[in-house]
């Protein structure tokens, strides 16, 4: 969650950290008489970088022209939106201005401490230069004073102020900590000649899964940047993006509806939105769903894309019948695939007025939607080579913090059969009872169950105990599967590697990206191998294993393996794989979170040298550096085999999360350095879904 500055410098200020004296300017509000001295600063408050240079900060000398100053910046837009208020503040007078952030760095895998003897300017501009000094933080947010001493002999301070600054490191970590931050950038930070700190500007970013389990943390947040659909869906909890297309979108998964978006868009037809309703469907939701979708006069028709796995298509289909009753409306085109995928198709069928048109797979439903939408034109497909040139030879590939393998050989995965015995933490819930039956049903021996202080009790005939270690003491154990709610998830991994559990998935979503820190913190070099979390888990195809929640149906035994941060994707490329008669050894869904266990370098590791695997199809997102270092590692390592790779979320706008923590692209051009690093490893992309098996097909025939 992203905090206006206003926000963000009441949050600073509750952590004890000084800011100036401020206070809200509604439109169309009274004239204030601010409480404090001028002279003033006022500023638009936008959710966008860049207000500075686009004159939405305006310094006023006397308090009479606080009103001319405010009626100017309300009649502007910043980044295409009118503020909704502004933030009138006292001006501090100050000797020096620097730059100061702690934050979650993804490339470096940990908080880092940024300090810029500059301030007020972009900090990237400092980068690679003496000026900019970054420091990495443990995950426990405890400062070192050796840290806080390179801090302040960076910056040149005074040797006056040493205590100020010490107390204001503390209290920013302690800010960090407290309010579960991903950011907290104070830029610029005044000095002023009595050796005060001030924050005369503020960013801070709350952890997404930090407000979920603590929501009155959401006070921070201000929906008056967000469109109404996007306030609608919040109530609804549906993952909602408007943008700016005509083909309204739904989806279950984040992948498949990025991928689908980008398939929208190759053929000319833009999407309006991007909406994945997740793994449940009831006609509430998807009432809510259609409603927000058909609210946009600009959608001229909808596109349903759903693979269903745990999730049946014909529940979807029988919600989406009551939602939408049999009146006349605009077009729907509806793929099913996957769990019940006949029974829905036949259930919308069977539907009057011809208003849903029912598609067998995700091309025949592009071009159904391009019979019933106008189309400009058909542009040019949104591939590798599209959305950028390909690189001169001599471009060197981007090193990535943590671009493995390092440290201990990781426990394998494909040599698990039916005589290895599974924990199940947090049996007792429905979801893990619930697919430990499934595991059964695949031949998978669920040996032992934890849920704590349910222990000496019986799930289907399997003990539960209270603890890791004492269900390791009276079992052997070869991995533990995690059905634990996210506020004990990470403790749940931790507790299962310090019980000697080998092999751990964690199928919890939700869960802090400080927690996540903290568990690669403690598991480094320990060799536990840990898969997700925000996993579906694994498969090793031909009733040989089953881990977590992956429907079996679109999996077949064969020569390839499938490594996924999306779980949808997984099973939609598999599926294709297999009716193209070729086969997985192994199908892995790593994640989408922006720290896990496994990324793809392990796991290509792990298959290296393993006969079974004849060449690897990665299916990776746009966010995050995971196929960056997996693009350094092929080519460092000059990998044996194959590798292929699709990334969907090639046509995401810039810095908008769509879905899940991983499907962030963080910085323009993000993308097109992706595919640069892929291609120039020698990895094959494949511009979209249809090319997978005959891509693969050719692979495997050359390998």
């Amino acid at each position: 969650m992203l905090l206006t500055e206003h926000a963000g410098k009441a949050l600073l200020a509750e952590a004890g950290i000084q800011t100036p004296p401020g206070l809200v300017l509604e439109p169309g509000g009274a004239p204030v008489i601010p409480p404090f001295t001028g002279p003033y600063y006022v500023k638009a408050q936008t959710l966008g970088g860049g207000r500075g240079k686009a004159g939405g900060v305006v310094r006023v000398d006397a308090a009479a022209d606080l009103a001319g100053a405010a009626d100017t910046l309300f009649a502007r837009q910043f980044g295409g939106m009118t503020p909704p208020f502004l933030r009138l503040e006292a001006a501090v007078a100050h000797t020096r201005a620097c730059y100061l952030s702690l934050g979650v760095s993804r490339q470096r895998k940990s908080f880092c401490l940024t300090l810029g003897r500059q301030g007020g300017v972009d900090v990237e501009t400092l980068a690679g230069t003496p000026d900019l000094l970054v420091l990495d933080v443990p995950p426990s947010l405890v400062c070192p004073d050796w840290l806080a001493r390179a801090a302040f002999f960076h910056l040149r301070l005074e040797r006056e102020t040493w205590a100020a600054f010490e107390s204001l490191l503390g209290r920013l970590f302690g800010a960090v900590a407290e309010y579960g931050l991903l950011l907290a950038e104070i830029n610029p930070l005044a000095v002023t000649a009595e050796g005060r700190f001030v924050a005369l500007d503020a960013k801070c970013i709350i952890d997404d899964n930090v407000v979920a389990q603590r929501p009155k943390l959401a006070q921070f947040g201000d929906d008056r940047f967000a469109t109404p659909a996007e306030r609608q869906a919040a109530v609804h909890r549906l993952s909602f993006v408007s943008l700016s297309g005509r083909v309204g979108l739904v989806a279950n998964g984040a992948g498949l509806a990025m991928a689908t978006m980008d398939a929208l868009g190759a053929a000319g037809l833009p999407a309006a939105n991007f909406l994945d309703f997740g793994g449940t469907a009831d006609a509430v939701r998807l009432r809510a769903a259609f409603d927000l979708l058909f609210a946009d006069p600009a959608v001229e028709a909808c596109c349903v894309n759903m693979y269903g796995g745990i999730l049946s298509c014909a529940d979807v289909a029988e919600a989406l019948a009551k939602a939408l009753g049999d009146g006349p409306g605009r077009p729907l085109v509806v793929r099913f695939a996957g769990n019940a995928a006949k029974a829905g198709a036949d259930r919308l069928r069977a539907m009057s007025g011809g208003r849903v048109l029912v598609a067998e797979d995700m091309d025949q439903a592009v071009a159904m939607l391009s019979e019933v939408v106008p189309s400009p034109g058909r542009p040019q497909a949104v591939t590798g080579a599209a959305i950028c040139p390909q690189p001169p030879l001599n471009r060197s590939v981007i090193r990535r913090a943590g671009c493995g393998p390092r440290g201990p050989v990781l426990p394998g995965l494909l040599d698990l059969g039916p005589d290895a015995r599974v924990l199940i933490q947090g049996l007792t819930g429905r979801a893990g009872s619930a697919h430990a039956k499934r595991m059964r049903a695949y031949g998978v021996q669920v040996v032992a169950g934890v849920t704590p202080f349910r222990g000496g009790s019986m799930v289907d005939g399997t003990p539960v105990y209270d603890t890791v270690a004492e269900a390791v003491a009276e079992h052997d154990i070869d991995l533990s599967v995690i059905f634990v709610p996210a506020p004990g998830a990470a403790d749940a991994v931790l507790e299962a590697a310090a019980a000697g559990v080998a092999r751990i998935v964690c199928i919890t979503d939700g869960i802090p990206q400080r927690d996540m820190l903290l568990v690669r913190a403690a598991l480094a070099g320990r060799g536990t191998l840990v898969i997700g979390p925000n996993s579906p888990g694994f498969i090793v195809p031909g009733k040989q294993f089953l881990a977590g929640i992956m429907p079996v149906e679109p999996f077949s035994p064969g020569p390839t393996a499938v490594f996924s941060r999306s779980g949808t994707l997984t099973y939609e490329v598999a599926s294709r794989l297999t009716a193209a008669g070729i086969g997985q050894a192994l199908a892995v869904g790593i994640g989408g979170d922006p720290f896990g266990g496994a990324g793809f370098v392990e796991l290509c590791e792990m298959v290296r040298d393993d006969a079974r695997v004849k060449a690897v199809m990665v299916i990776g997102e746009v966010g995050g550096t995971a196929e960056e270092e997996l693009a350094e590692y092929v080519q460092r390592t000059v990998y044996p085999k194959p590798v292929l790779a699709f990334v969907a979320g090639l046509t995401a706008p810039p810095g908008r999360t769509l879905g899940h923590a991983g499907a962030l692209l963080e910085r323009p051009g993000g993308a097109a350095e992706k595919l640069a690093c892929l291609e120039q490893a020698g990895i094959t992309v494949c511009g979209e879904l249809g090319e997978v098996a005959g891509v693969m097909a050719e692979a495997l025939c050359r390998g």
